[in-house]
């Protein structure tokens, strides 16, 4: 399995330091939901601290956590590639604070600083990778709960 990174620890502290002038501190309270699936994707947040539950939609009655985020952990991404919309939901496990990032100023400083935008996309692409392992043991929990009956 991968290992988990966390965005701004991973970033060389220059390029740390560019990337955290677009940044606004922000906070959701607990139960808040912070993005639906389908939702426009325009910004994205790193964790300061609290929990976020990522969900999916299974079926008209049925939503699944996938993952759990905390602290330094980067939540969202679906900014970064068309069609920019949700691909999943994010719930405020607890009360939430973070850095929230403007996709738009973040890409144009990635185009202002192209060694940024590698670095933030190899970053983002790692997340990724790791999410989609987290996601799929999930779901594979949840279809042998399903083929056992426990569902």
């Amino acid at each position: 399995m991968t290992k988990a990174i966390k965005l701004l620890t991973a970033l060389p502290p220059p390029q740390r330091q560019r990337l955290m002038t677009l940044a606004r501190e922000v906070s959701f309270p607990e139960d808040a939901r912070i993005f639906k699936a389908g939702g426009t994707a325009d910004r994205f947040w790193v964790i300061r601290s609290g929990a976020v539950s990522l969900d999916q939609q299974v079926n008209s009655l049925q939503r699944v956590t996938v993952a759990s985020l905390g602290a330094g952990d980067l939540l969202g991404w679906s900014w970064l590639f068309p069609p920019y919309t949700w691909d999943f939901g994010a719930v405020a496990f607890s009360p939430v604070r973070a850095y929230e990032f403007d996709a738009e100023a973040v890409l144009e400083l990635c185009q202002e600083d192209p060694q940024l935008g590698m670095m933030l996309v190899r970053n983002v692409a790692e997340v990724l990778a790791h999410r989609l392992e987290m996601t799929r043991g999930k779901l594979m929990d949840q279809y042998t709960l399903h083929r056992r009956g426990a569902l």
